[in-house]
């Protein structure tokens, strides 16, 4: 079981981590909130910081920062990538080629550069009024999303792909551990008040069922950078929705 928090690990971070690959990738399914939590605890700690210098706009960077360097940029890629593809093709097999194009176009740099900017944004209102728990609950809010459209909708590319194995073998227990692991740290995280907890739960429902339907419309399903956008985008729904129940 170990096994797949180390895949879970390799997977979503850069950090070095001994041990054995899980034998199903879908097994780090089940850890994917818990290394949400490692994240987001660092980069909640980041913007801490931030805040004990006096600097409130650099502790409202210093988690934009630090997300993209834990995870090599790779959610960002995505988003980027999906962004490229949905606004750049027309017909489903149009869109999937262009998420597979390496570069950046410049649809994807739009998306990228509003993505940073209402990160900032709503950080820097969650840390005016310490809402650090906030922050951590967006990073693992991020990752039960990709749980949830891992879980709920098939893999969209006719080849296999970087997220084939996660999509394929995802599965309601995977899903139904993801959705009760978060429930239950967001209500540590919100000091176990209800009101917090659902506002930010249904915010990245929300966002997930919103990209979740319009992926399964453009591209009849899933792909390693739908997984990842969803992560960023939940991120930005969960931290605006917490900046403005807390303001």
């Amino acid at each position: 079981m170990l096994n797949g928090l180390v895949t879970a690990l390799r997977t979503l971070t850069v950090l070095p981590v001994p041990g054995r690959e899980a034998e199903r990738f879908s097994s780090s399914l089940y850890w994917f909130t818990v290394v949400g939590l490692l994240l987001g605890v660092v980069e909640s700690g980041l913007a801490w910081l931030g805040k004990a210098a006096g600097w409130p706009e650099l502790a409202a960077l210093l988690p934009v920062i630090g997300g993209i360097i834990l995870t090599r940029g790779l959610h960002a890629d995505g988003l980027a990538d999906l962004a490229d593809g949905f606004f750049g093709g027309r017909t489903r097999e149009s869109i999937l080629r262009i998420m597979k194009d390496p570069n950046v176009g410049s649809f994807g740099a739009i998306a990228l550069v509003l993505l940073f900017s209402l990160k900032w944004v709503a950080l820097l209102k969650l840390v005016g009024i310490g809402g650090f728990g906030t922050i951590v609950a967006g990073v693992v809010l991020a990752r039960m999303a990709q749980v949830v459209l891992a879980e709920r909708l098939p893999y969209a590319r006719p080849e296999n792909g970087t997220a084939t194995a996660f999509v394929n073998g995802a599965g309601l227990p995977h899903l139904v551990v993801s959705l009760i692991s978060a429930a239950a740290i967001i209500a540590v995280l919100t000091g176990f008040d209800p009101l917090h907890s659902v506002v930010l739960m249904l915010a990245a429902l929300v966002s997930t069922g919103l990209l979740g339907f319009i992926s399964l419309r453009r591209i009849g399903g899933v792909t390693g950078d739908v997984l990842g956008a969803v992560s960023e985008i939940t991120e930005v729904f969960v931290w605006t929705a917490g900046a403005l129940l807390l303001a």
